[in-house]
């Protein structure tokens, strides 16, 4: 069975975070940023609640509240929210929160979705979206539901959306240490920060593949290949090319150093000239 991971997500509502006892209780926190298409907007504790995510190492990820009813002003939230962000490091998804959105209709759902969505994409975060079962079902058309990282809400013991997600949001009563009240418990089925982190996304640097030992002098240095002509000698063509007999003997695998026209020498590796 794959591993899942449990999770919270919060906001202002749930006040002061004590994280120090929250630590080892989830294994990630989804938080919101903030909300609408001003930088003003943001949530009054999400700096508290990222900076305490990064103090006591547990990884984050966050969400923006979306009040937009087209495209274009998802997308205007979408630069609102990378704006915040900046700078900062997520272990997990950017999700776009798009609930209530009934009355624009499954098209214009869709178009902001996308909007919003390749916005952060082309800034180089995987962005995802949030919204509850039914809805993704009727309101989301199939193409963008399954091109995002999906996050679903359905409270109960199971959710029962037919197609492919990666979070499911369970219950909003639930209770942890570190937290007085309620919270939103979530399990996710993607290990997020692996991918993250693997394809340099969110804030994060990929890393490159360095090699495991330093490249020998033998394994850099230039060489020529030389036609062997008759009447050449070893000997010769070693003081010429400034290297030794044993040397071309040992870089060309010769077996008899006196001769090396008549068999298969024909062409030698030699060190360029100095």
């Amino acid at each position: 069975m794959a591993k899942t991971f449990k999770g919270i997500d919060i906001s202002y509502c749930q006040g002061n975070i004590d994280f120090a006892k929250l630590k080892g209780k989830v294994d990630y926190v989804i938080m919101q940023i903030g909300y609408g298409k001003y930088t003003s907007q943001v949530d009054n504790f999400f700096e508290r609640n990222y900076a305490q995510c990064k103090k006591y190492g547990i990884p984050c990820g966050g969400y923006w509240f979306s009040y937009a009813t087209t495209a274009a002003e998802a997308k205007a939230e979408a630069v609102a929210c990378l704006s915040v962000i900046k700078g900062k490091t997520f272990e997990y998804p950017i999700y776009f929160d798009v609930e209530g959105k009934s009355l624009v209709g499954r098209t214009a759902v869709s178009a902001m979705c996308k909007a919003f969505c390749n916005a952060l994409e082309a800034a180089g975060y995987w962005a995802g979206i949030y919204i509850s079962r039914s809805p993704a079902q009727t309101m989301l058309e199939a193409s963008v539901a399954k091109r995002y990282a999906l996050w679903l809400a359905e409270y109960g013991s199971r959710c029962n959306y037919g197609g492919t997600y990666g979070m499911w949001q369970y219950s909003s009563t639930g209770r942890v240490s570190g937290i007085s009240g309620n919270v939103d418990m979530d399990i996710c089925y993607v290990d997020y920060p692996a991918k993250i982190k693997a394809a340099g996304l969110n804030g994060f640097k990929k890393h490159a593949v360095r090699p495991t030992s330093k490249p020998s002098a033998s394994s850099t240095k230039k060489t020529v290949t030389y036609t062997v002509k008759r009447g050449d000698t070893l000997s010769g063509i070693a003081r010429r090319y400034k290297t030794t007999v044993a040397k071309l003997v040992k870089d060309n695998g010769i077996k008899n150093a006196n001769l090396i026209y008549a068999v298969s020498y024909t062409h030698l590796t030699l060190p360029t000239k100095a």
